[in-house]
């Protein structure tokens, strides 16, 4: 009877990780509490485990910011910047490579493949040089067998962590990262002999690049690193574990060929494909990790088709040769249900959050062996019979609506360019039009506010009153500004996601449901059980109320549907598109309303669109096709002298330039100064692009005020290469985060680099 938990949450139940790290990071605690935290935190969930019955526990997954950086302690991998070298890296160097200090930056960070978790990316080059700077791995191990518990040490692959990697500052482009294997595989040598010292039994190592479309000599140097770590691993059980999609057939070859190693885990509810390939051939005498019980979602399994599934693998692998495990690690969903009291009461018997998805892989590894847990499974069944009966969860008249969008593309009738022309018509701008993302500073007092209204601890008068008022605040600086799109700041919103979740049919949300973004930061992710509809308008009140304050243009703002999609846990009974579609319907009648209620120009957000793109290339275009046709449903039935925005964050938009010309907007705003105008590049590669745009002039995730200068170069540099008719000059993000000091002189600048630079056009004329 064997079981595997691939990696848990870090943060705790009731994230106490994370104001743990905050407080140590603010100075008001010691290095020593923050090193307690996170022993009772970790004694937990290996206690936690034992007792479930799991028999392959890990360790080593736990980390203090990011699993990745903590490979790049272990090789000694610092950037030359944070003045490290030599010893057992600590906090200062740790924290400074993923915080920055106050003499550097930080390392860059990115999204870990298609999941809201972002991991801080190697800096690697020819002249790193590679030590053993951190013993984490041997003493979490050493840590848990002094609790009583028999371990599994998990490392991130040498070969994923180089492909995971990029150059250095200054590192010729022509650098193959992989050349730098023979330099880090003693150190992986290191690391294991010493395991192998302390009694380790098993290793994981995480390969999840299997996964990824890879040319021949990538899927070379898997073979060559375990050749060469072959005799060091020898004597223990090696577990090569690979996650979020199934494993092309060539990778599948190369994987299960690897000298030395003794197992190999699959993610068999992302990967189904990867069935087939073990049904048409597994290595005899190995061990199969049958990754069955969702680590990405929040839904109970239907443990009697996993029952099956499991069955089937037994007749090709052997009773003794299967593990039942999790699909990836734990990490990417909520910690434990147990926290969740005010959630209503059917909607959580659908449910399992990590700690519920360890007692299901025990219950699935007891099971196959004639060990069934009879109470268990009957009530998961009963809990699964209902969620696909449940009224709450269909709704006809959207499944019919949705149904109905089959037949059109849902294009507006006119060109971009005359739409641009009966909008300027309308609302009469200046060339170069200054405007915001959207949100404006959130105080203390207004998250108060908002806070004792919905504690029922003020009336709905004083509430309308207190929000009215910071509107007013927010459009009179905007004037004084002379900014000449107005936002109205968005002061009734505590989510981009959650705001309109809460006031839309099909989502439910949960008080302790965080899941790790990055470091500290955690986001809580609505649920999407049912059908999506709209009840009534969610925004048309605010955004009128804010037009009525002005006779400039006021934007109205909305999330899109793909980002609320990428931004939930979505439910796994249709395809992930069908739920997007319903959504797109909802927020467009929320767009038509505003329309009727006097607002012309209305922002439909995206920010997570590219977020959501498969891992293989050939799944990129039924994405994009629906994931922008969904955009276009919100917004096909206006005039065109209303115009759409859209805006997009913080993402590599160049592989996809053409399905963002696809949606059709009419203007978008594009978070583009932390990406070194990378996003320049395409359009200097000759991309022709004839709706609005602006790329963000100033970077609004760092407290630093841009100089007039600095941003009138910044647009010069567009001009060079954007029509100046098409321009839009506006901040990178929205300003919810960063605090007035900072705001009002950096738009001030904003807004004068923009009329220098019409000055200077106007006289070149």
């Amino acid at each position: 009877m064997a079981s595997h938990i691939v990696g848990y949450p870090r943060m705790g139940p009731k994230r106490e990780l994370k104001f743990a790290l905050e407080s140590f990071w603010d100075g008001k605690s010691t290095a020593e509490d923050l090193q307690k935290v996170s022993a009772d935190l970790r004694s937990d969930i290996w206690k936690q485990m034992s007792s479930a019955g799991i028999k392959f526990i890990p360790s080593n997954t736990f980390a203090y910011y990011d699993q990745v950086l903590d490979t790049t302690a272990m090789l000694g991998a610092v950037p030359p910047r944070y003045g490290w070298t030599s010893g057992e890296i600590g906090f200062d160097v740790y924290f400074s490579m993923a915080r920055g200090n106050a003499s550097v930056p930080a390392m860059e960070m990115t999204k870990w493949f298609d999941t809201n978790y972002h991991y801080i990316v190697p800096e690697l080059g020819p002249e790193v040089k590679f030590s053993y700077a951190s013993h984490k791995a041997v003493n979490e191990y050493k840590e848990a067998k002094a609790l009583g518990v028999e371990t599994v040490p998990v490392l991130v692959g040498p070969v994923s962590y180089l492909l995971l990697s990029k150059l250095a500052k200054g590192v010729d482009k022509s650098f193959d990262l992989l050349s730098l294997l023979p330099k880090i595989l003693p150190i992986y040598k290191e690391v294991i002999a010493e395991l192998k010292g302390a009694g380790a039994t098993w290793i994981q190592f995480d390969e999840p690049l299997f996964v990824m479309d890879l040319e021949g000599h990538k899927l070379q140097a898997f073979s060559g690193a375990y050749a060469e770590l072959e005799s060091t691993l020898s004597g223990l059980n090696v577990l090569v574990e690979t996650y979020f999609a199934d494993v092309p057939a060539e990778a599948y070859k190369t994987l299960t060929s690897l000298k030395g190693v003794t197992a190999f885990g699959f993610d068999l509810i992302r990967g189904t494909k990867t069935i087939d390939l073990i049904k048409a051939g597994f290595p005899k005498g190995k061990y199969l990790f049958a990754g069955v019980v969702d680590g990405r979602n929040i839904w109970a399994n239907d443990l009697a088709a996993s029952l099956i599934a499991l069955q089937s693998l037994e007749g090709v692998v052997g009773k003794d040769k299967l593990v039942v495990s999790t699909s990836c690690s734990l990490l990417h969903t909520a910690v434990d249900l147990v926290n969740e009291t005010k959630l209503d009461a059917e909607i959580k018997s659908w449910l399992a959050f990590a700690a519920q998805k360890v007692v299901e892989v025990d219950a699935l590894a007891k099971a196959l062996v004639g060990q069934t847990n009879e109470a268990f499974f009957s009530a998961n069944a009963a809990a699964l019979s209902s969620r696909r009966s449940s009224p709450r969860v269909t709704n006809e008249s959207v499944q019919k609506a949705a149904a109905a969008l089959k037949g059109s593309d849902h294009r507006r009738a006119t060109e971009v360019s005359a739409r641009l022309d009966a909008q300027q018509k309308k609302l009469n701008l200046p060339i170069l039009p200054t405007t915001t993302i959207g949100s404006f500073p959130q105080t203390v007092e207004l998250r108060r506010v908002r806070r004792e209204y919905k504690a029922k601890k003020i009336s709905e008068e004083d509430y309308v009153k207190a929000i009215k008022e910071e509107i007013k605040k927010v459009v009179d600086i905007q004037e004084d500004l002379d900014i000449d799109v107005l936002v109205h700041g968005e002061p009734e919103r505590n989510d981009m996601v959650e705001y309109f979740g809460e006031q839309l049919s099909g989502f439910a949300f949960t008080a302790n449901g965080w899941v790790q973004s990055y470091g500290s930061r955690c986001v809580k992710p609505p649920i999407i059980y049912g059908d999506v509809s709209r009840p009534k308008p969610m925004t048309v009140f605010w955004s009128s109320t804010a037009q009525s304050m002005t006779k400039r243009p006021m934007k109205g703002m909305l999330t899109g549907p793909v980002t609320i999609l990428n931004w939930s846990f979505v439910r796994n009974d249709q395809p992930r598109h069908e739920t997007c579609y319903q959504i797109a319907l909802a927020i467009k009648d929320e767009v038509e309303d505003l329309e009727k209620g006097g607002i012309g120009v209305i922002q439909i957000d995206e920010a997570a669109l590219r977020e959501g793109l498969p891992l293989r290339k050939a799944e990129h275009s039924f994405y994009l096709d629906w994931a922008v046709h969904s955009f276009r449903i919100t917004n096909c039935g206006v005039e065109d002298s209303t115009q759409i925005h859209t805006h997009m964050c913080y993402s590599n938009f160049n592989d996809i330039i053409h399905s963002i010309i696809d949606m059709d907007a009419d203007v978008i705003t594009i978070e583009n100064s932390r990406s070194d105008e990378k996003l320049l590049s395409v359009f200097r590669e000759g991309v022709k692009y004839g709706a609005g745009i602006g790329p963000g002039v100033y970077d609004i995730h760092s407290p630093r005020i841009p100089s007039t200068d600095e941003i009138a170069d910044r647009i010069n540099k567009m001009l060079a290469v954007l029509e100046q008719n098409i321009l839009w000059v506006n901040p990178d993000c929205g300003l919810k985060t960063r605090k007035y000091t900072e705001v009002k002189p950096a738009l001030k600048n904003m807004v004068d680099a923009a009329k220098l630079i019409r000055s200077q056009l106007s006289s070149a004329k």
